[in-house]
């Protein structure tokens, strides 16, 4: 959607055809409008009485007042514009652009957690984009140019003939499988949320804790800048001995006896010469650093080309080889030739790899893995760059899995080609085979293994530094603190084969035991360690909050509140359908809580059997939970203290869940309302979630499979456990089919293109697919279009303002009589009727909103604001009521302040 102007007021609804919605498309409204009451007076109402105001509806469905509302607000100030919504607690979304404390950047929390004050960000001067790179750019090719380097030119043919081309395809099979592997969980770990910068180190410092990540990224940052001035010194070598008349100083000579006992002079330059030139090239290198990622991006292309350009001379060359040509030894892609190299052949060898019966060095298979193992390395060249990528999630997996499967490819071609191409003595005496064979000059591949080897040195020295700042910038090691910017078991030892088969056997053995074998009445060492183990743990834990990463719901689903159940039911069937829907990955713990009324020593036995009773039921539901029975002389003072005891450390239960009391009205249940704000209000102080199920009853079971939509009207920063409900909600079977449609609630003169776009990529950072849309409440002059479901949702706003009312007179008539002040439920109260005016119209016109988009939605979600302070809990449920009406299947959920979900991995 795009964010333009507001079409007609006669705008045609969507079609819908069963549960299927329209696609939106660019031509639509981003905005949806949604009417709300202005600015009203928060000054004190005079001592007089006063009536609501009654809002009359004409033939065409348009709303106004006949009663004149005072649009500013009196103060030292001048005036100040109300919050449209106000009935959630102030603390808007749309005050929080950017939705900055999910995000990662702290956001001081409101100063009560019922009415807390406006949180709003200031954005300033936007700063300067740094460059950012793709896929291409910024993982496959660094991974590309580190992975290709001196051992492909130097070593490859050589590795062929020593191992023969089955050894040499089982070990590039091997060692690819290993990078692949390691590149895949990479990918999980990269893919699990956004990533900041640091690479390796963030990715395990994050899965594994920061003493591992510290102690490896260190390692890794040693190991990168060692390697950076080992490719400096390579590629040195590769220049003097392609142009020896380059050296300063006199080089020296060494004498190799080949296979057939002559003498070969092998010249090697001055360790002078490499020390100059190593020292120049790395300055050179390093002023390419400090020029940023632009001046990389820039010259990667200048290193990578003519490597890959010089592969492909090398595959030319050695399709157009002939028999001796281009030197003896060489075949021509040869049948007979390649059957002659299949088998290995390991033989001893001199320091320089030169086969010689004298040699002090033997090679085998394990040896030639060692050897060939550091020419597959490199796939983190992508990840120490993941500050510098666009999409973390989507560059880190594909560019590092299409570097290492290109590579190995590249390898096991080469096997084939070479072992086909040249004799086995020429595979191992000719040490650059590939520059021999290279079309048309071997200089090619001089400068291919030059750039190459600078290529990897310049990833080298990009990634290190920025491995180091992100290991000193998590201030672990204050050493560090210079560098910020901004067990083997033995058995294997003795027989490997062996450990493993009785491993596999006593783990088969414990399998069928666990399943067929009785239970002893005996207590066993393992029952004991269990619990040694969860008192470990849960001291270990401690009462720290929770990071967002291990945090899981762990509900309290209150089972027999509001309504009527048989005796033999302890608890409503579907509170624990819906209460295996909160589980995350099918772990997690309920606490399931039923209040018996009365006196603890008359009916504690009672107690005891409701408790085996729920208990067995949860069994047979098969809920992972467990069950407890209050009693308590009534069922606020029994919640009371269940909320404030219930659970042990950071066990304790984070989410009440309930069932609405829809039978209140009906069955004439005056007390509810006092009962059910009272528990929220507990919740609240109690630092509590809250999850109430409206329409209880049609909730599926897990073979009732539903379909069409997920909707989330998201109003107030809740830590994102809505957007979490709506995720664990389609992990189960009978949701699976659903999408998820994000409806963002913002007041009228928000910026909701830019809520919307950060609403987007926060979702996105998530790995969330979910459609987003903007609400913006206008104002009391846009109408309500009139069709059925808003005209019912008008009947109930009539019907509730009439309530009301009627309420208030007979509290005010009551307080004439008795000299008192307003009361309900023996609580002074005061009311503003322009401000519960207001709230009802805003829950009007949620339900509305709600109505027309969601009535096919397989269920809903919605902020459940907080009960207003002073307002009488009889209002409160008017509020709810409407907020409700006619739609089936509907959850309210409160956040408690903390963060749920976090972008990052």
């Amino acid at each position: 959607m795009e964010n333009g102007e507001i079409e007609s007021q006669d705008e045609e609804l969507p079609s819908r055809t069963g549960r299927q919605y329209r696609p939106v498309v660019a031509h639509d409204r981003a905005v949806l409008e949604m009417s709300s009451l202005e600015s009203a007076s928060s000054s004190r109402l005079p001592d007089r009485e006063m009536s609501l105001k009654k809002i009359k509806v004409n033939a065409q469905g348009k709303m106004d007042s006949n009663a004149k509302e005072d649009p500013t607000q009196g103060g030292p100030n001048g005036p100040q514009r109300e919050s449209k919504l106000e009935l959630f607690g102030f603390d808007s979304l749309v005050n929080i652009l950017g939705l900055k404390s999910m995000s990662g950047e702290q956001i001081p929390a409101p100063t009560s957690p019922r009415d807390g004050e406006d949180i709003s960000i200031t954005l300033g001067h936007p700063k300067p984009a740094a460059v950012k790179l793709g896929t291409m750019m910024g993982v496959f090719v660094p991974c590309l140019q580190n992975i290709m380097g001196i051992i492909y030119y130097i070593r490859f043919s050589w590795i062929v003939g020593m191992a023969g081309i089955l050894q040499s395809l089982l070990l590039v099979s091997f060692c690819g499988l290993c990078t692949f592997l390691t590149g895949i969980s990479l990918s999980a770990i990269a893919t699990n949320g956004a990533m900041k910068g640091g690479g390796p180190y963030y990715l395990i410092g994050r899965a594994l804790g920061p003493e591992v990540g510290v102690s490896i990224g260190l390692c890794f940052f040693l190991g990168n800048a060692v390697a950076g001035s080992l490719y400096v010194l390579g590629a040195v070598e590769t220049f003097l001995n392609a142009v020896p008349s380059a050296g300063i100083f006199q080089g020296s000579t060494t004498s190799v006896n080949t296979t057939a006992g002559v003498a070969e002079q092998i010249q090697n330059p001055s360790l002078h010469d490499l020390q100059v030139y190593g020292i120049v090239v790395t300055i050179l290198l390093v002023f390419i650093v400090f020029g940023g990622v632009k001046m990389i991006n820039r010259v990667a292309p200048a290193f990578l080309i003519p490597v890959l350009f010089s592969v492909f001379c090398i595959f030319i060359g050695v399709f157009l080889a002939k028999k001796d040509d281009p030197s003896p030894g060489i075949t021509g892609l040869s049948l007979t030739t390649f059957k002659d190299n299949l088998g290995s052949d390991y033989q001893l060898t001199n320091s320089a790899g030169v086969p010689d019966t004298n040699g002090t060095v033997y090679w085998n298979f394990n040896a030639l893995v060692g050897l060939f193992f550091p020419a597959v390395t490199g796939i983190m060249a992508g990840s120490n760059r993941s500050a510098s990528l666009k999409d973390t999630q989507r560059s880190i997996p594909v560019g590092t899995l299409a570097a290492s499967l290109t590579t190995t490819s590249l390898y096991l071609i080469s096997v084939l080609l070479f072992g086909a191409l040249a004799t086995r003595e020429k595979l191992l005496k000719d040490r650059l085979l590939t520059a021999t064979v290279a079309w048309p000059l071997p200089a090619i591949i001089y400068v291919g293994i030059i750039l190459s080897t600078l290529g990897a040195a310049l990833q080298s020295l990009t990634g290190a530094p920025r491995l180091l700042a992100a290991i000193a910038n998590d201030d672990i090691l204050p050493v560090l603190n210079y560098f910020k910017v901004a067990d083997g078991i033995i058995m294997f030892l003795i027989s490997w084969s062996f450990t493993v088969v009785s491993l596999a056997l006593v783990s088969l053995i414990y399998y069928y035991v666990s399943l067929k074998g009785k239970a002893g009445d005996w207590g066993d060492g393992f029952k004991s360690a269990y619990f040694q183990l969860a008192l470990r743990s849960l001291r270990s834990l401690g009462a720290s909050q929770v990071h967002p990463k291990n945090w899981y719901p762990i509900p309290l689903i209150f089972c027999r509140p509001w309504g009527k159940l048989p005796e033999n039911v302890p608890c409503h069937p579907k509170l624990a359908d819906f209460a295996n829907c909160m589980k995350k990955k099918g772990r997690g713990m309920s606490i399931f809580v039923s209040i018996l009324d009365g006196d603890y020593h008359e009916c504690a036995e009672d107690a005891k059997t409701a408790c085996r009773q729920l208990s067995t039921y949860i069994d047979y539901k098969r809920c992972e939970g467990v069950a407890e029975i209050v009693v308590a002389p009534n069922m606020s003072v029994g919640f009371r203290g269940i909320v404030q005891t219930m659970g042990l450390g950071n066990l304790k239960p984070n989410i009440v869940v309930m069932r609405y009391p829809e039978i209140w009205r009906r069955e004439n249940l005056i007390q509810i309302p006092a009962v059910f704000v009272g528990i929220i209000n507990d919740c609240i102080v109690a630092n509590k979630a809250v999850v109430i199920v409206k329409g209880l009853d049609e909730w599926p079971n897990e073979y009732q499979r539903q379909y069409g939509t997920i909707d989330l009207y998201w109003i107030v920063r809740d830590g994102g456990l809505m957007l979490l409900l709506s995720q664990l909600l389609l992990t189960k079977e009978s949701f699976e089919s659903c999408k998820i449609q994000v409806f963002c609630i913002a007041e009228e003169d928000a910026d909701a293109e830019n809520l919307k776009a950060d609403v987007k990529k926060f979702l996105y950072d998530l790995r969330m697919q979910a459609e987003v849309i903007v609400i913006t409440m206008k104002s009391w002059e846009s109408h309500v279009e009139g069709n059925t479901q808003q005209d019912d949702s008008v009947e109930a706003y009539t019907a509730a303002q009439q309530r009301i009312a009627a309420y208030l007179q007979e509290m005010k008539d009551k307080a004439q009589r008795e000299g008192t002040p307003l009361m309900a439920d023996g609580k002074p109260v005061v009311v503003n009727e322009q401000q519960v005016e207001k709230f009802l119209y805003t829950c009007l016109k949620l339900n509305s909103t709600i109505l027309r988009y969601s009535r096919m939605a397989a269920v809903v979600l919605v902020s459940l604001p907080p009960p207003p302070v002073s307002h009488p809990p009889y209002f409160y449920m008017e509020y709810m009521d409407l907020l409700v009406e006619n739609v089936p299947r509907l959850l309210m959920v409160r956040g408690y302040r903390r963060d749920v979900v976090t972008l990052f991995t």
